[in-house]
């Protein structure tokens, strides 16, 4: 039976959660991986929609994907191991048991980030375009992927007397074991929720933030910022913190305070040496819509007169074309003999010795 009793006792809020989404095949499909998947779709998804508004290339998202991705599982879980190697180091066959539980985000993170920079060195890509375009979907992908933490119920804080304190059977079981000086019968932070929470709201002020920023890493470093002052408050409420060590330093929570100052630097830095943004190269975009649109084509008479005529290659528009916003318009001569002067043009010279001879 892996369904437990989740309760919200103050909200009077009582129902089961179950971490098996799914049996396949006789082998259990956690909801902790069904999610985390669901995230991830959901990123690849949008940041391939906003591709078109800022000239970015579908292939190139997805080839960043390919790459960063594999890396980001390999980093998370090689992070877990080596801050937890005691647990490890007797029997290495459970380093790839993955399904026990064990992921870093911030080993994922790491990992991802080496593996893009390699393919911008190899496929000579400015770096920082890559990550000022996607910055955006980690959080999202973070504030989802959170929620398979509330499946599995983990990654929960310490005891609390706020309205919305969380219990259950696996919370108590947990606080007997692992925080003895803790009462198992309180409820406790929902750290999980609150770190999704902030990355939601993160994910829109990054997005705002990548359409205006003018600077070089701007979008990335508001990430490190407020992604890393959240997290050492919120990391400072767990009560399943990875340690430096046999030390009383929580590495989640110093990582989070480097990873600040780092950003508000750069920051800081950038505005003053007005540091400019570096674009994806030509071959990599996808052409504006209005490259091609709105050409006009003039024809010029044998008479002087011109005619204008309106291509349109994406839609129809009637409208008349202003000579002034079009300075690219092309122009045809027609070929032809000259028409005659009309009657009540006054003779040329030459005109006039040829009569009289």
């Amino acid at each position: 039976m892996t369904a437990t009793e989740v309760s919200f006792p103050k909200l009077g809020i009582h129902f089961n959660v179950d971490s098996v989404a799914f049996n396949l095949f006789g082998i259990d499909v956690y909801w902790y991986g069904v999610i985390i998947a669901l995230g991830i779709l959901l990123c690849v998804t949008l940041a391939m929609k906003h591709c078109k508004e800022n000239r970015f290339s579908t292939d190139l998202v997805a080839d960043t994907i390919l790459v960063a991705l594999p890396a980001a599982i390999v980093g998370a879980r090689a992070y877990y191991v080596i801050c937890e190697w005691d647990s490890y180091k007797d029997n290495l066959k459970s380093i790839f048991d993955t399904r026990s539980g064990g992921l870093a985000v911030y080993g994922g993170i790491i990992a991802a980030l080496i593996a893009i920079f390699v393919m911008c060195k190899i496929r000579k890509i400015p770096f920082s375009a890559i990550l000022d375009y996607g910055i955006p979907y980690l959080p999202l992908g973070q504030a989802i992927g959170r929620w398979g933490n509330f499946f599995n119920q983990e990654a929960f804080g310490t005891t609390t007397t706020l309205p919305w304190g969380m219990t259950s059977d696996k919370v108590q079981a947990y606080l007997r074991v692992y925080c003895k000086d803790l009462d198992s019968t309180m409820p406790v932070h929902p750290t999980f929720l609150y770190e999704s929470l902030v990355n939601l709201a993160l994910f829109f002020i990054l997005l705002f933030v990548r359409k205006k920023s003018k600077h070089n890493y701007e979008a990335t470093c508001v990430y490190l910022v407020v992604y890393g002052f959240a997290r050492f408050f919120i990391e400072g409420l767990r009560t399943d913190s990875l340690y430096i060590g046999n030390t009383a330093i929580r590495t989640s929570q110093l990582l989070s305070f480097i990873l600040m100052v780092v950003g508000l630097v750069y920051i800081f830095y950038a505005n003053v040496k007005n540091v400019e943004r570096t674009y994806i190269p030509e071959k990599f975009l996808v052409p504006k819509e209005e490259d091609n649109k709105n050409k006009t084509v003039k024809i010029i008479k044998p008479t002087g007169e011109v005619e204008v005529i309106k291509e349109e290659t994406k839609e129809e528009n009637t409208e008349e074309p202003s000579e002034k916003t079009e300075p690219e318009d092309e122009v045809v001569h027609l070929m032809g003999e000259v028409a005659a002067p009309e009657e009540d043009e006054e003779p040329s010279e030459e005109t006039k010795e040829e009569t009289e001879e």
